[in-house]
């Protein structure tokens, strides 16, 4: 039995994948996050390309809303804000490289300090300049990645102590079990940050700001909050997978939407007999006769290879599950049982449809990662498109 004739889309000006961004969402989500943590200075993260949603559309967003503090990963992403006429205090959280001190200054940026070496350079840079330039001074409490030890923070103050361009403005350190309801880490890691300010404070130096609460903490750690926290993920709209005595466990549920829907179109319809594998390897072979929608994106759009045979998508209204291996431009998709189905119809890969959903989490389960991999990995050739309103 030969293959049925064959349906293709028109030639068009664009390659139909894209994703919308609803700035809305997000300005709806900053609101809510603000209003949960009850005056806390809010620091936007928007590292990453805003976990994929576009650092300068979605910080513009947010800096209308009223935030005043971003957080970024490094000095290559706050420039790009900068440029783009972000006015407000942009927080690098992961240090700088030698040789940025300059334009750290220049640029008003405020640096993450824990080597010698980062006050060096930068109290160097300050001084050249002529101004009095804020640091935040990071301190490992058992996530063991960076910050000074407690061990060595009060050598590190005087350091800070004697650089009469530099002023610590802020302490801060990152929570490793923020999702981990019943982990005594949490406890210990604030215990550990109350020593570190007070060695701080014991050696004169004089933190306004006090930052340690991540996502998980924002949302079930009031202890953590202080006075500024850094969400992430929660202003994109999405909650964690809290656990606690190994299962998961109710917290608060913040009214958060996901700000990000990611859609293509059928390129291609088809009908094959059963027996027919599917993809490279063949590693699905139809049991009967199947339609099958050709869809124009793959794993080098960051549709997850690992959701190959066991994903689904959202077409007309109704779910199609993901056949084959997802190839690095195309995606097969069963349509068998979905009816009218035609070429160019949308498709939703991730996003809601009526009363359906797939969501970051259920690709991340798949995939055996994270929600913020699957947002991340997004990749530049999906083309971005931002919608003023809000979207459900």
């Amino acid at each position: 039995m030969g293959m049925a004739p064959v349906q293709t889309l028109p030639r068009t000006a664009t390659r139909p994948t894209w994703a919308e961004v609803s700035l809305g969402n997000l300005r709806e989500n900053f609101r809510t996050v603000a209003g949960h943590v009850r005056g806390a200075t809010i620091c936007a993260v928007v590292k990453a390309d805003a976990y994929g949603h576009g650092a300068v559309e979605c910080a513009r967003a947010l800096a209308a809303e009223g935030a005043t503090w971003f957080g970024v990963t490094s000095t290559d992403e706050a420039i790009p804000l900068r440029e783009a006429g972000i006015a407000g205090r942009i927080l690098i959280m992961t240090g700088i490289w030698r040789g940025e001190e300059n334009e750290v200054i220049r640029r008003q940026l405020t640096p993450t300090v824990w080597e010698p070496w980062h006050v060096d350079v930068l109290e160097k840079a300050a001084a050249a300049a002529g101004v009095r330039h804020p640091v935040h001074l990071k301190v490992d409490t058992g996530m063991g990645r960076l910050g000074a030890s407690l061990e060595d923070l009060s050598s590190l103050c005087a350091r800070l102590s004697a650089a009469k361009h530099l002023h610590v403005e802020g302490l801060s350190t990152h929570l490793a079990l923020s999702e981990m309801l019943d982990a005594n880490g949490n406890e210990e890691q604030l215990r550990r940050f109350q020593a570190a300010e007070n060695i701080v404070r014991g050696a004169g130096l004089s933190p306004v700001i006090c930052h340690v609460a991540n996502t998980g903490a924002v949302v079930a750690r009031p202890e953590a909050w202080r006075n500024m926290v850094r969400p992430g993920i929660a202003l994109y709209g999405y909650h964690l997978p809290f656990q606690h005595a190994g299962s998961v466990e109710e917290v608060p549920r913040l009214a958060l939407k996901p700000a990000l829907s990611w859609k293509t179109r059928v390129l291609s319809l088809r009908e094959v007999g059963a027996g027919q594998a599917l993809g490279y390897g063949g590693t699905y072979v139809t049991k009967s006769r199947t339609r099958l929608a050709v869809l124009p994106v793959g794993y080098a759009d960051g549709l997850n290879r690992r959701l190959s045979n066991c994903g689904r998508v959202i077409v007309r209204r109704s779910y199609g599950a993901i056949l084959g291996r997802i190839s690095m431009d195309l995606t097969l998709v069963d349509v068998t049982e979905i009816p009218n189905v035609t070429v160019g119809d949308e498709v939703v890969l991730l996003g809601a449809s009526g009363e359906l959903n797939v969501d970051a989490h259920e690709h991340a389960r798949h995939a055996e990662t994270v929600a913020y991999e699957i947002l991340c990995a997004i990749s530049k050739r999906v083309p971005r498109k931002y919608l003023e309103s809000s979207a459900s």
